[in-house]
């Protein structure tokens, strides 16, 4: 994942004995010069500041007094968000005789006095807190931390939480590594929040996290930690274990048949994304993922107005706490099929630039990624697409190779299944056992293979977690996506399959005899168990009901306009 801005605690972790060095300035140029924002997050008051560590210029800007106060050396500005500390407070200090340094939002004194601090604020009855500091401790409103200003701060300049990396050495820094995607606690502080980091600079002094800051400078990237402190939750295992991935930059493949539940997967992992501010883009072929603009940051364009341009994405991608789903449900297949050849492209070099969508998701994937030209779609450095498909097998080889997680649902066509074998390199262990029970899943159920991290090197069978938003199933799809040959409705003791919709409803048409299936009730069965549309099935079964009673006639046209009804399909005009 793209590394947008770092937040570098100053006391203690860039600099000692109020001193930082030249090593730690020249890290920082670096690192500005290859685009990163860098972030002095401080507990300082501004003025002591600027007397310890002279022009701030060689920072882009500045969060002072521990949240406190935003500063932008460039400009001048200065923006205070919290409240000033009572007078009242700072003078029964003097009468106390309590030594201490008032700032605009807080007063800084030495860790011995804090009983004392404490005595005021309870003897005035004032809504303050203490945050202690190496030793020094600070007094100042409820709530002001040095997250919630690094948080203003990148509201400010239209940077995402989840592009930042932030280091620290004491106390006051856990929140502020908490709020950033990955936090840094450094060697030579505090045990407590090295404990709690997901990852720490080695070594003894500022010099080492100059040694850090040019490696990301480097890099450009992210520091993947061991742990992730962001987990996706997507069900639980038949022993009642929760079953979650890790929020990582990683390709997500889901696989399965139709109707099985792949699309429900996906918006479970895009609405737990969006939940820990994650900035995500959805290409959405039909119209599954609508309801997600439920949640808060999400927009949906596209639908019955024409789908966003490039200009539009840019824009709208401009604000790190947005979501987009763009629906192309009213596109006929070649408009959908030119727009995300035309799009992809354009979201994998917005993404370059700013490191958001930090996930995109493709549903349908074999429709628009399937030949040669795919390969230049896809920008595979970066990773984080999730791909959504029934026919995993018509992907780039490429693509499958970088995936790092894959997740199943009912698959079928052993096809298929024989392709997820051969191509997964992590499997070899899994016996026809474990392959044939992806042919027998529910809908709600789902499995992880071992080439995913979370499934320790096994096939991970689990039931799918519920979601906050709906599901929105777009009926008009199902009318030609087909299902696979063995789930196909067998006319003629098979000798027919009807594999979609429009093919079911052509067959019964031409058909001068349908008692056999509606005695035995196969029309409404087949509807409930392929497509689970128990509405339409519950109709159907009272029409198959019926005809039982009085073999009617008209059994079969009416059956037939009951799936033409559902699913919005036209007659078939004949010459």
């Amino acid at each position: 994942m793209k590394l947008s801005v770092i937040a570098l605690d100053y006391d203690g972790t860039t600099a000692r004995h109020d001193t930082m060095g030249p090593l730690v300035r020249e890290a920082i140029a670096a690192t500005r010069a290859r685009g990163i924002i860098v972030l002095l997050v401080t507990g300082r008051i501004l003025d002591e500041l600027r007397r310890v560590a002279g022009d701030l210029h060689f920072v882009d800007g500045v969060v002072a007094e521990n949240g406190a106060i935003l500063h932008f050396p460039d400009s001048g500005h200065t923006t205070i968000l919290a409240p000033p500390i009572p007078g009242g407070f700072v003078d029964e200090l003097r009468r106390r005789g309590v030594p201490h340094h008032p700032g605009e939002c807080l007063v800084d004194a030495d860790a011995n006095e804090a009983p004392g601090l404490l005595n005021v604020i309870r003897t005035l009855e004032l809504p303050l807190v203490l945050h202690f500091n190496g030793g020094r401790v600070m007094t100042m409103a409820q709530g002001v931390s040095k997250a919630t200003g690094l948080q203003r701060m990148l509201e400010t300049i239209r940077r995402s939480p989840r592009n930042t990396l932030a280091i620290g050495d004491a106390e006051n820094d856990h929140e502020l590594l908490r709020l950033a995607e990955v936090g840094a606690a450094v060697e030579w502080g505090s045990a407590a929040l090295r404990a709690v980091a997901d990852t720490v600079v080695p070594g003894a002094g500022p010099p080492a996290v100059a040694d850090f800051l040019q490696m990301l400078a480097r890099c450009g990237s992210l520091p993947v930690p061991a742990r992730s402190r962001r987990r996706l939750r997507l069900g639980y295992t038949d022993d009642g274990r929760e079953f979650s991935l890790a929020a990582k930059g990683r390709n997500v493949l889901i696989a399965g048949d139709a109707m099985s539940g792949k699309s429900w997967v996906a918006g479970l992992l895009c609405e737990q994304l969006i939940l820990h501010g994650y900035c995500v883009c959805v290409i959405d072929p039909e119209g599954d993922y609508r309801s997600l603009e439920a949640l808060p940051g999400v927009m949906a364009l596209g639908g019955d107005d024409p789908p966003p341009s490039p200009r539009d994405l840019l824009r709208a991608l401009r604000y790190p706490d947005r979501s987009l789903v763009i629906d192309l449900s009213r596109r006929t297949q070649e408009e959908k099929i030119d727009y995300i050849r035309m799009t992809l492209p354009v979201l994998n070099e917005i993404r370059r630039q700013t490191g958001l969508p930090h996930r995109i998701v493709v549903d349908e994937a074999h429709y628009f990624l399937e030949d040669e030209a795919a390969r230049s779609l896809l920008d595979l450095e970066q990773n984080a697409y999730t791909l959504v498909t029934y026919w995993a097998s018509r992907l780039p080889p490429e693509l499958l190779q970088s995936t790092e997680v894959v997740l199943v649902t009912r698959e079928s066509n052993p096809a298929e299944v024989e392709a997820l074998r051969r191509w997964c390199l992590k499997c070899e262990h899994v016996d026809a056992a474990g392959w044939d029970s992806l042919t027998r899943l529910a809908t709600a159920q789902a499995v992880a293979l071992p080439i995913t991290e979370e499934a320790g090197g096994r096939l991970i069978q689990f039931t799918l977690g519920s979601r906050l938003t709906p599901h929105v199933r777009h009926r008009e799809k199902y009318v030609d996506v087909p299902v696979s040959e063995s789930r196909g409705f067998a006319f003629d003791h098979g000798r027919r399959r009807a594999r979609t919709l429009r093919q079911f409803v052509s067959e019964l048409e031409g058909r001068s005899d349908a008692s056999e299936y509606l005695r035995r009730g196969d029309f409404s069965k087949w509807i409930a168990d392929v497509f689970g549309d128990h509405a339409l099935a519950a109709e159907i079964g009272d029409i198959e009901r019926s005809y039982r009673s009085d073999a009617d006639p008209a059994a079969v046209g009416a059956i037939v306009e009951a799936v033409r009804s559902r699913y919005e399909l036209e007659p078939v005009l004949r010459p």
